[in-house]
Parts: structure tokens; sequence; C-alpha cells
């Protein structure tokens, strides 16, 4: 719609006809014409946020799911934190906007609340669904458009705090909010204490997911550091010493545990074959995590390796078959790791594998077979963000990434 791609859910049908049913218990066509008006300014709601959005040059998207809609977009360059506010905005205020013109020309005053409401049962549906709803969302709590506003501004004053203070700001004032109407309010506005489980539910959602990201930012941070220290291994030919993590003067929180590549090329330097090899067994027989794939070490020192291992190769845990597949892509023995990998896949199916297979045989010049193993990849978890950073990064779909086939592969998904 205006170039936007629309996604309607299942759970937003079902959200309308809940909408149709429960209002239309009091008299069919307020239930119809709330449907009706539901629809549509849900619709135009995510058409104002996906219009702001274009207008800073992103592109975005809408879907509309159950109980609400929203409009993703990419940006294509630093959004500005008005231009953020703005699209936040946008949406309810294209809403209030239409609600408010839509009841002027019913000759009905949109603040007169009586009038709106008892004029007709149209007139009470767009009172409702336009303005009513619009003003709701901005009130200033997350996840509702007025957080997003008032996020921005808290933002200015302490960037890196901002979103943590607006998600407590908001659960507080949620929480007080329906207290209030329960011990103060009228006893026929008491009732709206229980819309406040929508938004606190998401809230302390929000909240473990951000203490989710903390740990994953962690863990990211841990990985990285073990990946220097491996390939510092590499380039010295000697496990490094103990080292402060950079910035902040204070040791790596990580314990570095090198590859079982990195030991065995170390006891081949020093002649030890025989206990080389052994090495690189146990890590297969016995599999061990914490370790950082040898990608610092020369095409030269993993041949020498390969060269150790018996044939048919080991199997062993997902991260010793993994790697090795990837260092048998590396040397450009391609048949070897797709039949390797597709083994591998046999046993476990692990999305990552099949595309290391769809790599072999892209690399084979088998379009056809690694299609079929990319579609495999994408099958359980279409928008899987490994399987996708894998895809896009794997150097034998250069040329691949530029046709048509390409597209249409990730595309459909």
């Amino acid at each position: 719609m205006f170039g936007f791609p629309v996604h309607i859910r299942t759970g937003f049908i079902a959200f309308i006809a809940l909408v149709l049913f429960i209002n239309g218990s009091e008299a069919l066509e307020l239930g119809i014409w709330m449907a009706v008006f539901m629809t549509f300014f849900t619709l135009l709601h995510e058409l104002g946020h996906a219009f702001a959005a274009r207008a800073t040059g992103a592109q975005a998207e809408i879907a509309l799911d159950f109980l609400f809609g929203y409009a993703a977009f990419v940006p294509t360059r630093p959004l500005k934190r008005w231009e953020q506010a703005g699209i936040s905005f946008a949406g309810p205020g294209v809403q209030i906007a239409t609600g408010v013109a839509g009841l002027l020309a019913m000759g009905i005053n949109p603040l007169d609340i009586q009038e709106a409401r008892s004029t007709s049962y149209a007139s009470a549906a767009l009172w409702f669904a336009g303005p009513v709803i619009g003003v709701f969302n901005l009130i200033p709590v997350l996840p509702f458009d007025g957080g997003n506003i008032a996020l921005m501004g808290i933002d200015r004053i302490a960037p890196n705090r901002s979103r943590a203070l607006m998600m407590y700001f908001s659960l507080a004032l949620t929480v007080g909010g329906a207290a209030a109407l329960v011990l103060f309010a009228d006893p026929r506005w008491r009732q709206l204490a229980i819309y406040a489980a929508i938004p606190l539910a998401v809230q302390l959602q929000m909240i473990g997911a951000a203490k989710d990201d903390r740990v994953v930012d962690q863990d990211r941070k841990q990985s990285n550091q073990a990946a220097q220290q491996e390939a510092l291994a590499w380039q010295t030919g000697q496990l490094p010493e103990p080292a402060d993590e950079p910035g902040t003067g204070q040791p790596f929180r990580a314990t570095f545990s090198p590859s079982p590549w990195f030991v065995a090329n170390l006891l081949l330097q020093h002649g030890h074959i025989d206990q080389a090899r052994d090495h690189l067994l146990e890590s297969f027989a016995n599999p061990r995590l914490g370790w950082t794939p040898p990608d610092a070490a020369t095409e030269r020192q993993l041949e020498a390796l390969v060269d150790l291992l018996p044939q048919p190769l080991p199997a062993g845990g997902p991260q010793d078959e993994f790697v090795l597949t990837s260092i048998l892509l590396r040397l450009g023995d391609y048949s070897l790791a797709a039949h390797y990998a597709a083994a591998s896949y046999s046993r476990r199916r692990i999305a990552v594998t099949a595309v290391l297979v769809a790599r072999a045989a892209e690399a084979l010049g088998d379009r056809t077979t690694a299609t079929a193993w990319l579609n495999a990849a994408l099958a359980p978890d279409p928008d899987s963000r490994s399987v996708r950073v894998a895809i896009g990064t794997a150097p034998e779909f250069d040329i691949f990434r530029h046709e048509r086939g390409y597209a249409e592969l990730l595309g459909q998904r």
C-alpha cells in the first residue's frame, strides 16, 4: 500500500473478530462499525509512521497483529532525536486529526463526549477508534508512541541510561495508574484498570529482554577478547600473557582457552606428530566448549594439521565438526567438505551446517544443490539471524548474491 509492504497476521483477524463479538453483544451495528473503524485507524496509524519514516529516507513496512500494529523501518542514515520523535508522533497524530475531521464532518463536537457517544453507533465507534485511542497512545509510557517520544527527551539528558530509565518509569506509572483507578476513581472508571495489563505485560517483557541483551553483550565482548588472544597466539606461536581489558586497566574477564588446533600446531612445531594427532582426536572424542576457531592460522598450518587426521574424518561435537568443515572450505577441498558437512547435518540438523554444505556445493558449481541446502537451512526459522549472517558473509555466494534467485530465496521469507 503506497509502496509499503503490509503484513496482516492471523492475530489481527482474530482481534477484529473479538472487537465485533464484544461490541456486537450490545448491538450488531455497533460491533460492525467498531470493527470497521478499528481496522481503518490501525492501518492509518501505521501508515502515519511509515510515511514519516520515508520522509527521513528510511525504508518501512507495516504489520498488523493482535491488539496492535507496528511499522518497522530501516534508516539509511543516523536519525536525529527529533526525527525519531516525529516518526513516533506521526501515527497517533494522523489518527487523532482524521478522527476529529470525521466527527466534525458529521456535525459532532469532538470534545463533547456525550454527543459523540449518543448520536449514532457510527459516531461512537469513530470517536473511540480515532481520537480516544490516538490520545491514549500518547501517554508517556512504553510501549506507546508517547513513551518513545518521552524516551527521546530523556536520551538528550542521559543518553547511556535513557532506555532503562524510561522502562522503569513506564512500569511505575502503569502500576501506579492502575492502582489509583482501583482505589480512588469513580466506580464507572475502575474497570479501565484492566487495560493496564496490556502495557504492563509488554514492559515486563522489555525489561527481561534488556537483561538478556546485557548478557549477550557481555558474552560477545568475552568472545571478541578470546578471538583476539587466539589470533595473537597464532601470530606469536605461543600463548599470550594475561592482558588488561582495553580501555579499563582491568584483567580480561574471560579465561583464555586455546583452540585444540593451536595446541596441536604447537606440538607439531616441536616435532611431536603423534601427540598433535592425539590431541585433535581427543577434542573430537571429548568435545569441550569455550574455544575460538583457528581463523588466524595460515592455510599451510591448517593443511598440515588436517593431514594428521585419519580417513574417514572423525565425528565429534557440533563445534569440532563445524570448524573442520570450515577449514576444508578454506583449503579448497570442497567435495570432502560437502560430504563431511552433509554427514554432520544428518546427525544433528543444525541450520548453519546446512549453509556449509550449500557453500561447498556452490564452490563446486552445483547451484541446484546449493539452493536446496539453503532452503533446508532457512526452513526451521526463516528469520534466523545466525543463518542469514552465515549466508550473507559466505564468499562462495558473492556472484549468486547479484542474481535474482538469491533475492527470491531470501525475499520470499
